[in-house]
């Protein structure tokens, strides 16, 4: 999936607003020897748009940190930054992974499985340097979730086994294919990590290539909707600090989608409130920040970050969730056959 083309593009969402504007290391001996990649440092002049904003247009992905954990390994304590024998055996990894790509039969001596092939599945092309995703607090763990918090229903998501599904509401909104969430539409997953960024004076555009939701974020300072506006990507209003776009996004439906892989995880409240910042730090890379504060899910904030980047030929891949939905329509037929097969027995 790496040559990717693209049947969906935010110019017909804009174009649908009235929008006619442009668019356009060694054996770490003490974790004080991993440091800051030099290249996450280097003063980068971002360029701008015709309007003067700088510009952060292109499909980016953030493919390169699909194994990296959300929270941090204990092993690793404080420390953020891989060591240069970690970032090596991760390009050995990234390079293993290239030469089965390029395999169009598995071996004769191989065992065989209903899985797709390799290929199909993305993988990093650029080792990550992060020991996590959560890179604030400082030992990189998301914060204890309140009790409150845990007794919200989160959803079966795709099951196994012999459990029993009732209806659609037994699963996760992400496989019932409604929304990932603002944080589960961009945090790495096994592939369509694909954001596509289009913008035109006033607004910015974000098209999330896994269910293809898009935010249309006004920019300028302009107030939420109203408190009973409540949507499961939120309300985002954008401004920008120097060369950051900051996107500040509240108002969700309580009890959808939380901070997690595909919007997994304990659901955010609605009073949730999520800050994102975009800084663009070389030609084909961006630093992407997630801070999280709801004081009715988490005993304290916290923010993830890592880096999203564009790659010769990733454009947004079609998405049709809904069309091949098999994992749930096959789940709720085999419930119906166990219940089945239970009646027969007389249990």
């Amino acid at each position: 999936m790496k040559n990717r083309s693209s049947k969906i593009t935010l110019a017909a969402v804009i174009a649908s607003l009235g929008m006619t504007t442009i668019l356009a290391a060694q054996t770490p001996k003490a974790p004080a020897a991993a440091k800051k990649p030099a290249a996450a440092t280097k003063a980068y002049v971002a360029p701008k748009t015709p309007w003067g904003d700088p510009d952060l247009q292109g499909t980016w992905t953030s493919d390169d940190y699909i194994n990296t954990p959300v929270s941090r390994n204990a092993q690793f304590g404080e420390r953020l930054y891989a060591t240069a024998e970690e970032i090596a055996a991760r390009e050995q990894t990234i390079k293993n992974a290239e030469e089965r790509n390029l395999q169009e039969f598995a071996p004769a001596n191989a065992a065989t499985n209903v899985n797709p092939p390799s290929h199909w599945i993305e993988t990093a092309r650029h080792p990550a340097t992060q020991t996590s995703l959560v890179v604030d607090p400082p030992n990189g763990q998301m914060p204890a979730t309140l009790p409150e918090a845990r007794a919200r229903r989160t959803g079966a998501g795709a099951g196994g086994g012999n459990q029993i599904y009732n209806g659609p509401e037994d699963f996760s909104w992400y496989i019932r294919c409604v929304s990932r969430g603002p944080a589960g539409s961009i945090l790495p997953v096994i592939y369509g990590n694909g954001s596509q960024i289009v913008q035109g004076p006033g607004y910015v555009a974000i098209l999330q290539e896994m269910v293809h939701e898009a935010r249309i974020i006004p920019i300028g300072g302009s107030p939420h909707s109203g408190a009973t506006m409540l949507t499961y990507m939120g309300d985002s209003r954008g401004h920008w600090e120097g060369n950051t776009l900051v996107v500040e996004t509240t108002n969700f439906l309580p009890n959808r989608t939380g901070i997690g892989l595909n919007g997994g995880g304990v659901p955010l409240s609605e009073t949730a409130r999520l800050v994102e910042r975009f800084t663009r730090t070389a030609a084909n890379q961006i630093k992407y920040e997630l801070m999280v504060d709801d004081n009715r899910t988490y005993e304290k904030p916290f923010t993830i970050s890592f880096p999203i980047t564009q790659e010769p030929g990733y454009q947004n891949f079609e998405y049709a969730c809904h069309e091949g939905n098999y994992a749930m329509f096959n789940s709720l037929s085999g419930s119906r056959a166990l219940e089945k097969a239970a009646a027969a027995a007389g249990r």
